[in-house]
């Protein structure tokens, strides 16, 4: 059973960092945009020891918890394998915020270590432009075996810096004792929840999604945006796409009124707390809610997770979030590293830290009926993840964030237009690239 404490991974900056046990997190986003902006400089090489020499490498991680200790048994496996390799884990801040901060520490002051460093998929381009994670060109890793979207976020310039290590795909729950067959379009979301609402009086609300003005709403967005053609980068904002999204969510608030308008307040952990209680019918979250649901309640064995549902012209949707992995540029030790990076990417070690703290594997072969029949939810998390989509790669991610957040806020506050709070949010974003 996934675990009811693991972490959202949203990213960046934050939103995956402090556990709680329906997954929410604290933190604050702005002030990092200002710690870690415009720091680039060009990579330096470092001469690595051959990975067969005798050493010890230095492995920083977000916080411990089961995560922490299925890194542990894993890092114990690859030690006993590789008796030459050391590994010290580590453990920094899991409070995201401040895990930067100590990484961004070292990078400044031009610490050969960590070695190899956890990372949220949205700070490989930053790292990168600012030459402080290598280019893995020379170790020529095999990307296809990866999830194509997550390989997506470990890139910068066409030049791969970070190796997927495990995902989080964000999507659509329902109650299938509520909503007996799956919606097939944007439209029978809303069709279905207002029957359902009519049908059934203890429900407080349609749907729950994250609204708050944070890392989550972006999320959550870019859920719904596929269906509508619509996709987030930094060039493709106020698209077409992206508006119909925008304005199915503002309908669902305030036209459809399937929403309601607490959701400005919510994170996921009150969207899972709003679904597991028996309060909606359906809830744009992470996979953790399916063991939250599965520990008791009106939601126990009534549910379902896909991508959010296609309307014409659009696809399924899902939001890309996880950790992946990343070497110093400074590193003396990158060979090493590396090959820790390719015991952690094997099949049989992703299943087994699946297995035993939740965590989806970011390959995947590594999805097979012995997983599913450990937790069925890791079946709809494949599907997920065929179709989940990264936020905008950018060296500036932290600066296009917190316009996206300014523009999604304002619309479900109700005070600006879908489409003219994406055209402020675009005009934004490009003076951030002049």
């Amino acid at each position: 059973m996934i675990s009811a404490g693991w972490r959202a991974h949203l990213g960046p900056g934050g939103c995956w960092g402090v556990r709680t046990k329906g997954g929410a997190t604290l933190l604050a986003l702005g002030a990092l945009g200002v710690l870690i902006a415009g720091c680039g400089s060009s990579e330096e090489s470092a001469k690595s020891v051959p990975a067969s020499a005798k050493q010890t490498i230095s492995f920083a991680i977000s916080g411990l918890g089961s995560e922490g200790e299925a890194t542990e048994a894993a890092v114990k496996k690859f030690e006993a394998a590789n008796p030459n390799v050391k590994v010290k884990i580590e453990v920094l801040s899991s409070n995201s915020t401040t895990y930067l901060q100590q990484l961004q520490t070292r990078f400044e002051g031009g610490s050969k270590t960590p070695d190899l460093l956890e990372s949220d998929v949205t700070y490989p381009a930053k790292f990168a432009d600012a030459g402080w994670i290598k280019s893995l060109s020379s170790f020529k890793p095999e990307t296809g075996k990866f999830f194509k979207s997550e390989m997506e976020a470990g890139e910068f310039e066409g030049t791969v810096y970070a190796i997927p290590w495990f995902d989080n795909p964000e999507g659509l729950f329902y109650r299938t004792d509520m909503v007996p067959k799956a919606p097939e379009s944007p439209e029978e979301v809303v069709a279905d929840a207002k029957k359902a609402m009519q049908q059934h009086p203890e429900l407080k609300e349609g749907l729950a999604f994250e609204g708050h003005k944070y890392e989550g709403a972006i999320t959550a967005f870019l859920t719904v945006a596929p269906a509508f053609g619509g996709k987030l980068t930094a060039s493709e904002i106020d698209t077409s796409g992206n508006v119909k999204a925008l304005e199915w969510l503002h309908d669902a608030l305030y036209t459809s009124k399937i929403a309601p308008t607490a959701v400005t307040g919510w994170e996921e952990g009150q969207v899972q707390e709003e679904f597991t209680s028996g309060h909606t019918p359906f809830a744009i979250d992470y996979p953790f809610v399916a063991s939250v649901a599965e520990e008791g309640g009106p939601a126990k064995g009534k549910f379902a997770y896909i991508p959010f549902p296609a309307g014409p012209g659009g696809k399924p949707g899902s939001a890309l979030g996880g950790e992946m992995l990343a070497i110093n540029a400074k590193s003396e030790h990158s060979a090493a590293a590396y090959k820790l990076i390719e015991y952690l990417s094997e099949p049989e070690v992703q299943v087994a830290r699946a297995e035993a703290c939740g965590d989806p594997p970011s390959l995947p072969a590594a999805y097979t009926e012995a997983l599913y029949r450990k937790d069925p939810v890791f079946k709809a998390v494949k599907e997920l993840n065929n179709y989940a989509q990264p936020r905008p790669v950018s060296p500036k991610y932290l600066q296009i964030s917190e316009s996206l957040q300014d523009a999604f806020s304002s619309v479900f506050a109700n005070s600006a237009s879908p489409k003219g709070a994406l055209e402020e949010a675009a005009s934004r974003v490009k003076s951030l690239q002049a």
